[in-house]
């Protein structure tokens, strides 16, 4: 190779060469500072893509999750709703056993009857007001059930029945009006309740059935964010580790290269002793 003072060809490549152990240096620090190989499209544009389309997946469960945990919450208050009312209709089957006494009198009667009323209007407030968030299972004012969305594509959704425990319905066959004020009303009033009790655990049953359901799959949801979460780790998280080293390794051929750029650039001073008086 010939020695010039306009070129200076080992200089370049000594330059070129420092310049890309710098520009991957400038990689491997983003990889440590950021915690992530692939911070942005520039890095993978393809990995950042199915990345980036994870990370809505996995945003789009939380707010499944929060709509699930909303029914579950509106199914646990119905079920200690309807729970509350099996006890209340047990006590009315004890009035009625008792006022169904021939030998009652009437101021008795009298007094079982007030509790047994006072027992049905218990049940008429706790109806109407087993309300969360605005929805009730207890009291018809969901035609359709109670619907929630059950994925992230917000194509898929889980019904839940509503349990109609209104008095005089088809569940608790005691209306507002009953009343235990001769033997014979209490005996129609304790068959009734005796109704009233299987009906009202039946819809207990299928109310209990739908609250664990949707906690399974509030559970499920958990579980596949964070599959979510791993899968977007193994494509973008850097391995620290392996960047540590990598940096080390790159610090030693930062420091060779601006040697070998020096050494290239005394080269050309060689030309000076050829043109030295003897």
């Amino acid at each position: 190779m010939s020695l010039s003072v306009n070129t200076n060809m080992p200089a370049l490549v000594a330059l070129q060469n420092l310049n890309a152990t710098n520009s991957q240096m400038s990689t491997v620090q983003n990889h440590i500072n950021t915690g992530l190989k692939v911070a942005g499209a520039k890095d993978n544009s393809a990995v950042y893509a199915i990345a980036q389309n994870a990370r809505g997946s996995a945003g789009a469960l939380d707010a499944i999750k929060q709509g699930v945990s909303r029914g579950s919450s509106i199914v646990d208050i119905a079920v200690s709703a309807g729970e509350t009312i099996s006890d209340l209709l047990v006590q009315m089957k004890q009035k009625a056993v008792a006022a169904d006494d021939p030998s009652l009198d009437t101021a008795s009667r009298q007094a079982l009857n007030e509790d047994f009323h006072a027992l049905i209007q218990q049940i008429q407030s706790i109806v109407q007001n087993a309300t969360f968030d605005g929805a009730n299972l207890l009291d018809g004012s969901l035609p359709n059930g109670l619907v929630v969305l059950a994925d992230a594509s917000a194509q898929n959704t889980i019904t839940i029945g509503t349990e109609s425990l209104s008095l005089g319905g088809t569940t608790i066959t005691l209306t507002a009006a009953q009343d235990v004020l001769s033997q014979a009303n209490a005996s129609v009033a304790l068959g009734m309740v005796d109704a009233s009790v299987k009906n009202v655990n039946a819809a207990l049953a299928r109310l209990g059935s739908a609250g664990k359901k949707l906690d399974q799959h509030l559970t499920f949801l958990g579980k596949l964010q964070d599959a979510f979460t791993g899968a977007i780790g193994n494509m973008v998280d850097a391995d620290m580790a392996k960047e540590s080293a990598k940096l080390q390794a790159l610090q030693v051929k930062q420091q060779l290269g601006v040697q070998a750029l020096s050494i290239a650039n005394s080269q050309p001073q060689l030309l000076l002793s050829l043109f030295r008086n003897g």
